[in-house]
């Protein structure tokens, strides 16, 4: 390998020893003295020369700057590096369009546009790396507007995430169905959040974390909606669910969530939502006083005498003298229905005890 190097640098050197000659020779100065073959020669075998020289020295230095950039780039957040290369192409395109006319001046024209794309791209880096929050903020801004876009043209609002609802998997078998229309967004803190539950100690925490990335993870794949994650954060904020009545506001979208409380805040801050509980119990069949079920009774209820049973749907049903019955599936005559905020109760007694009566 050291001696590849030799011989390319030897090359290069008398490449430049050829064209320092002939630059020497084109000047109105000439060596009457000398043979300009031999003027030619001593450029090129000096040139030469000084390549095979310097040639390992500069691959050794290169190598070693090249592992100690490498090193310090790995410790630099993602953030850092995407805006410091934003900010590095920005200084090469402004280096570029300034260059132009100057290729016009003779002998620096050059390397002049050498000398400026080295200084900019490097005050381009270094702004970017320095500014990346601004510099990011941008890029995030100008897709935000992109789908504000689409979803103007298309008629339907984006519909923004919360982490309860991707956790809860329930909005993938909605959005598979086409009930909600416009693109679903994920903001990149509640996929910060999502990431921190599944690195959770607690494995309850850390199942329920991975349950969600996978649910995100299938819905992506899926040719029936359109998930944006969106990299915008907002770091005067700390609590999620501020963050997310703030970029519902920004984007006119609507919150979808599993979460009670959520649901207060963005109401008040006249923020829509769509709540899953919500519409699940919206969806559960009607049951009204006076219909007969057959159900299985399967633990005893709060009150004496009670059993307890569900319907496949999840709902609750409060037999009456139903504790004699554990085990068995039986007739029972709705008596009446109790809506509450956490779902549907259904209270219920016995066909035979009716019989009895």
């Amino acid at each position: 390998m050291v001696e590849i190097v030799r011989v390319i640098f030897a090359a290069i050197g008398a490449f430049l020893g050829y064209r320092g000659a002939s630059l020497v020779l084109d000047t109105s100065i000439r060596a009457e003295l000398i043979d300009p073959r031999y003027l030619v020669g001593i450029f090129i075998i000096g040139g030469a020369l000084l390549g095979l020289a310097v040639g390992p020295v500069l691959i050794r230095g290169l190598i070693s700057s090249c592992s100690r950039a490498i090193h310090v780039l790995q410790k630099k957040p993602a953030s850092e590096l995407v805006g410091g290369a934003l900010g590095f192409v920005i200084g090469l395109i402004i280096a570029f369009l300034i260059t132009i006319p100057l290729l016009k001046i003779p002998v620096i024209g050059e390397f002049l546009p050498i000398i400026i794309g080295l200084v900019f791209g490097y005050v381009g880096l270094v702004v970017g790396m320095r500014k990346r929050e601004e510099l990011l903020s941008v890029f995030a801004r100008s897709s935000e507007r992109s789908v504000s876009v689409r979803h103007k043209k298309s008629g339907a609002s984006p519909k923004i995430l919360d982490t309860s609802v991707i956790i809860d998997g329930r909005i993938a078998d909605i959005t598979k169905s086409g009930f909600l229309e416009g693109p679903l967004v994920v903001p990149g803190f509640v996929l910060e959040e999502l990431q921190h539950i599944a690195d959770s100690s607690d494995v309850l925490k850390r199942n329920r974390g991975r349950r969600g990335l996978d649910i995100l993870n299938k819905i992506q794949k899926e040719p029936y909606t359109s998930v944006h994650i969106m990299d915008r954060n907002y770091e005067d904020l700390s609590e999620v669910d501020t963050k997310l009545v703030k970029l519902a506001k920004e984007m006119s979208g609507k919150v979808v969530t599993n979460d009670y409380n959520l649901n207060k805040v963005c109401e008040l801050h006249g923020v829509a939502v769509l709540n899953i509980n919500e519409l699940a119990n919206a969806v559960k069949p009607v049951v009204l006083p006076g219909e007969e079920l057959r159900v299985h009774v399967i633990k005893d209820g709060k009150e004496q005498g009670q059993g307890v049973a569900y319907l496949d749907d999840g709902t609750m049903i409060v037999v009456d003298g139903g504790r004699r019955y554990i085990g068995e599936t039986i007739g029972v005559l709705v008596t009446s229905v109790l809506q509450t905020a956490a779902g549907r109760m259904i209270f219920a007694k016995p066909k035979a005890m009716d019989r009895a009566l």
